[in-house]
């Protein structure tokens, strides 16, 4: 089942977006946040794979980038194939710093380069430098594609001020209950793509009547009502999980559309709440 939304394509679970400099993104993709390093994320890792999927997200701050790397390794599936995303930490920040923490994580991963890149929170002072190194690894060719993490409007403004390069993908907390939606617009309007993190509000949404009744609907949970969501929206998302039943599961939305009316009803749960830390007002 193809459908054209937000002015993307959807079709499975190997489906892309181009980025702003032509690199193809898969819209869907593992989130490994809180997945212990070793058996735990190796395993999850390695389910997603098998179950089709070709994009994984991971960290320095999440502490298993070497499971991820094992696990990739382990998979059978070609290096080529996997979109892999990482972050940089808050405390590597700085021009230098960023250069060597990269490095690191290349290590640590045990791969020769990132599909994606990221600097994972605004940290005032900063995040001018930090880009700046990301620049110059994205013209090494070390990088496929740059971006950050939980940069709101004003951050985007200020980095690209400056920036010879703009961020392709700006990777925020999104769900029904906090949708942004001119930072959507803003990201739309700038050639940026938009991705979520905690799409499913860390099981929230499965306690919420309207996702529940819409669920019922479709035939479906109210992760999958959630998921949807955020790919009609055009948002990347990454839903975390370490449960081969629920990785499986999740991919489960390339088999029905919610209509308009529908994705408006889901738009006006929107209650400007945050259940992660506030990238105005962060102390880590």
């Amino acid at each position: 089942m193809s459908t054209t939304t937000a002015n993307k394509e959807i079709t499975n679970l190997h489906g892309t977006w181009e980025l702003s400099n032509g690199v193809h993104m898969p819209y869907f993709g593992l989130g490994v946040w809180k997945a212990e390093n070793g058996k735990e994320v190796i395993n999850a890792v390695k389910w997603a794979l098998a179950a089709g999927y070709r994009h994984i997200d991971t960290a320095k701050a999440y502490d298993n980038e070497e499971g991820v790397g094992k696990a990739i390794k382990e998979s059978g599936i070609s290096r080529e194939d996997i979109f892999l995303t990482s972050k940089l930490w808050n405390s590597d920040q700085g021009y230098e710093a960023t250069l060597e923490a990269f490095e690191k994580t290349l290590s640590r991963l045990d791969t020769e380069y990132l599909d994606l890149y990221l600097i994972h929170w605004p940290v005032e002072g900063k995040y001018k430098d930090t880009w700046r190194a990301l620049e110059k690894l994205y013209k090494d060719g070390k990088i496929k594609a740059i971006g950050v993490s939980n940069f709101l409007e004003h951050h985007l403004k200020d980095l690209m001020q400056d920036a010879e390069i703009k961020p392709m993908v700006d990777q925020l907390e999104f769900h029904p209950w906090l949708v942004q939606k001119d930072l959507q617009n803003f990201c739309k309007k700038n050639g940026i793509q938009y991705e979520a993190w905690s799409p499913l509000m860390q099981g929230k949404a499965f306690k919420n009547e309207t996702l529940k009744q819409l669920g019922e609907k479709y035939g479906k949970s109210p992760a999958h009502i959630v998921l949807r969501w955020d790919l009609q929206n055009g948002v990347i998302t990454i839903p975390k999980s370490t449960s081969k039943d629920h990785i499986e599961s999740n991919a489960a939305i390339f088999d029905f559309e919610l209509t308009e009316e529908d994705m408006q009803t889901i738009n006006a749960l929107d209650k400007h709440e945050r259940i992660g830390p506030n990238p105005d007002n962060f102390d880590f």
